[in-house]
């Protein structure tokens, strides 16, 4: 039972808060939901982590430590496998092994765990042994039964957060029976035996806080109206979650107060701080406060944050993470060995990924190379690859992986370069480099000829062709449009003399005559003019 001072004090908050929470449902109602992509990797990252600890627990409970694939298939759905199990074992070759045994004709494949997996296996198992790891597992059971003062919960719900809270497989016959005093097993439920002053605290009461921690996603909009009702409510008083509320009133702040303060310390006796909605949801339904858990996360997304990645809701407690990393210290052990196994099954990705990066580099550095013998090889204007590089394989994916940085080595002299020029010479001055360099930008086209090794030599053939032929013909056509320029102007200047003008008053009759029979006319009028 709660103690009596807590009515006092809700007693007295409950005259200045009424109004705050006939407000939530509008105030909600206008919220921005926005999503979080750091806290969605920190959930999707682990998308095949339970799946693949479940599979490998399978194999090492087998005698032979391996297993048809036959019955692994026949396991698929309570081995909760996201694809099919042939698919899965061969997505992770660095844990799972296939092979065919020895003298047993069969067209199913065994499969069998790594030296690697079986000695994080051995690891776990020595942790789960220790006397520490097992004190830890009996401090979050005992905080767990004392959460609303329940004292009894069903191993079926424990079951559903097994996995979340770090506890072993066969808790209930190792872990149970070393702290009688603890708890104990009644039928199916784990009841508590004795109650624990000291561990009855909760984490905002051992940091002092009264005011929950919230943040928001990046582009959420906090309005004015949400920001007040949010300070409001945080004014309220805080209540230990190791009470019991449930006489008070359900549409009370402080009763919604507590209500998030049970949710926020069951996620923080979470090993990740984070679980499935459905989880929580068993868990409040025997509490009696599945509908107010549902408005709790409705209505505090600053506080828990709902992501739907994996096909499912999944709740994250949003100031035990910066970005996707925990930023619990010191880290627990049981999540250290999970991020070993991450590890472990991203390490084929890593390794080819690193090849491929080394690939890049070697490429990177073998054209620097061949750019710069063919600075000092390629002195004349033609040469534009070397012998050695024609002869050269050319693949498309070579050229894909170089980065775009290397594109500042390709240059096109303008000066000696057309100002006319076709769509197929702008194609092929974008394409290549001059004076030797070579070119990280080639361009296959349809034709097999040009696709084939030993083209390039017939390629700078017909450019150096097609160049000498552009600059002769850009020679013909200055020298053209010279010449038609001095025909102008001569005609112009004929055009304009006196003997033009005077001859365009002469009857046609004399312009029949000719040159000849101009001239004695024009001395005969300089005559009469005299």
């Amino acid at each position: 039972m709660p103690h009596p001072h807590h009515f006092i004090l809700l007693r007295h908050f409950r005259r200045h808060y009424t109004t705050t929470s006939s407000s939530s449902s509008s105030v909600v109602s206008s919220i921005n939901w926005v999503r979080d992509r750091a806290l969605d990797h920190a959930v999707e990252k682990e998308r095949d982590l339970k799946p693949m600890i479940t599979l490998k627990n399978l194999i090492i409970s087998q005698p032979s430590k391996t297993l048809p694939l036959s019955i692994i298939q026949d396991n698929k759905t309570s081995l909760n496998l996201p694809i099919r199990p042939i698919d899965f074992i061969r997505k992770y070759p660095s844990v799972f092994n296939e092979f065919f045994p020895s003298g047993i004709s069969t067209i199913h494949p065994h499969v069998k765990l790594t030296d690697e997996i079986v000695s994080l296996d051995a690891e776990e198992r020595v942790l789960f042994d220790t006397d520490v790891q097992k004190l830890d597992v009996a401090n979050r059971l005992l905080k767990l039964l004392m959460i609303g003062r329940v004292n009894r919960i069903p191993l079926s719900v424990i079951d559903k957060l097994k996995w979340d809270l770090g506890l072993p497989n066969d808790y209930v016959q190792s872990v149970v029976p070393c702290f009688p005093d603890y708890f104990q097993v009644n039928g199916n439920d784990l009841e508590l035996v004795c109650w624990s002053s000291d561990l009855a605290v909760s984490v905002m009461e051992i940091k002092g806080l009264s005011s929950f921690p919230v943040g928001y996603s990046r582009g959420f909009e906090v309005d004015k109206k949400f920001k007040k009702w949010v300070d409001d409510w945080q004014k309220l008083p805080y209540v230990s979650p190791y009470e019991n509320l449930l006489s008070l009133e359900g549409k009370s702040g402080e009763s919604d107060k507590w209500v998030v303060g049970l949710l926020h310390e069951v996620l923080h006796l979470l090993v990740p701080k984070k679980t499935e909605k459905d989880n929580l949801l068993v868990l409040g339904e025997y509490l009696g406060v599945r509908s107010r858990f549902k408005k709790a996360l409705l209505e505090h997304p600053g506080i828990f944050y709902v992501s739907s990645k994996l096909h499912t809701h999944t709740v994250v407690l949003r100031e035990a993470y910066k970005r996707d990393l925990l930023v619990t210290k010191p880290r627990h052990p049981v999540m250290t060995l999970r991020f070993s196994y991450l590890h472990l099954m991203n390490m084929v990705k890593e390794k080819n990924k690193s090849k491929k990066v080394d690939v890049v580099v070697a490429k990177k550095e073998k054209a620097k190379q061949d750019s710069n013998e063919g600075e000092v090889e390629g002195e004349g204007e033609g040469e534009e690859f070397s012998e050695t590089e024609s002869e050269e394989e050319i693949d498309d994916s070579d050229f894909e992986d170089v980065s775009d940085s290397d594109s500042d080595i390709e240059h096109v002299d303008n000066e000696k370069t057309p100002t006319k020029k076709t769509n197929f010479e702008d194609h092929e001055n974008k394409n290549r480099n001059i004076r030797g360099r070579t070119s990280r930008s080639v361009k296959f086209h349809d034709s097999p000829r040009r696709n084939t090794p030993n083209s390039r030599s017939s390629e700078n053939d017909g450019r150096r062709r097609g160049r000498e032929k552009t600059r002769k013909n850009r020679f013909d056509e200055k020298t053209d449009s010279r010449n038609n320029q001095m025909s102008n102007d001569r005609g112009t200047r004929e055009r304009n003399s006196p003997k033009s003008r005077s001859s365009r008053t002469e009857s046609p009759s004399r312009k029949a005559h000719g040159r000849s029979s101009e001239r004695p006319s024009v001395a005969r009028t300089r005559e009469g003019r005299f």
